[in-house]
């Protein structure tokens, strides 16, 4: 038996508490929702502007009036829900807020006072995330300049959320490929796949645009490891490209036959003229 959610009255209007979607749903109308990663983290709580007459976050074409609310943490909000969720006992969840619940403390920790950079495993080899470089470094081996963030940004995969590149096991690196002309899938290459920077080492990011360094770590999550994922090529964009490669390669065979044949019956015809002479 679910249990029943507890609720939190804004200007007039009451709202669900949703721990486990981290929301808050309007009670007579659960279409309309308030996320709580698009409000702003404030001291033991969370802010947003509210708009009186569409009960939600304003949006750009909103005309009606509109306030500002703040609402308690959802240890406050739901302390039985947040005890739940997170396996705690209700003594346990005592002086704790929702960021030490939220995200990994241990890998903050890391992150923050023992200055460790996350780790992903690219086909076996550990890179480090260095977002002030730019790059995913390989650890270990000077002689690989890894894989530059700013060379791969036109392989991010919108539908994947995540980079999926050609990459070299040998050299440790990122490998661009022909696709002008490649007719077969890359024998020495691999496609692997692994997350944006921020999702990353969020805090580099954010260290490094100059926010707060807990900025979006609730929402991202933080974690000290990543394994990276080996695509088949079959999997990724390359057979089509392949494909229309062949065709084209088709295309300019015929011509060129068609061509050899028109010169060789110009030629054939004029060796005929020849010999009527």
């Amino acid at each position: 038996m679910e249990r029943e959610l507890p609720s939190i009255n804004i200007e007039g209007t009451d709202f669900l508490i949703d721990i486990n979607k981290v929301e808050l749903r309007k009670k007579n109308n659960p279409v309309n929702t308030i996320s709580i990663y698009v409000m702003s983290d404030v001291e033991d709580g969370y802010a947003f502007n509210y708009s009186l007459q569409e009960k939600n976050i304003p949006n750009l074409i909103s005309n009606g009036e509109d306030t500002s609310v703040k609402i308690p943490e959802l240890v406050v909000l739901d302390p039985a829900g947040m005890a739940e969720k997170y396996k705690l006992t209700p003594q346990e969840l005592e002086n704790k807020t929702d960021f030490d619940l939220m995200v990994d403390q241990t890998a903050f920790n890391d992150r923050t006072q023992k200055g460790m950079l996350p780790t992903i495993n690219i086909e076996g080899h550990t890179f480090y995330v260095d977002i002030r470089m730019d790059m995913l470094r390989p650890k270990d081996d000077f002689l690989s300049k890894g894989i530059v963030f700013d060379e791969i940004d036109h392989y991010f995969s919108e539908e994947a959320n995540a980079y999926i590149i050609p990459y070299n096991p040998k050299t440790r690196e990122f490998q661009e490929l022909d696709y002008d002309s490649i007719l077969v899938f890359p024998k020495d290459l691999i496609a692997v796949q692994f997350p944006f920077q921020r999702d990353l080492d969020p805090i580099g990011w954010n260290r490094n645009g100059g926010w707060n360094i807990k900025e979006d770590l609730k929402r991202i999550g933080l974690k000290s490891h990543f394994e990276a994922k080996t695509i088949p090529w079959k999997e990724t964009f390359l057979p089509q490209i392949i494909t229309e490669n062949l065709m084209v390669l088709k295309e300019k065979t015929i011509k060129k036959k068609l061509q050899n044949k028109s010169v060789s019956f110009s030629k054939k015809e004029q060796g005929s003229k020849g010999r009527k002479m």
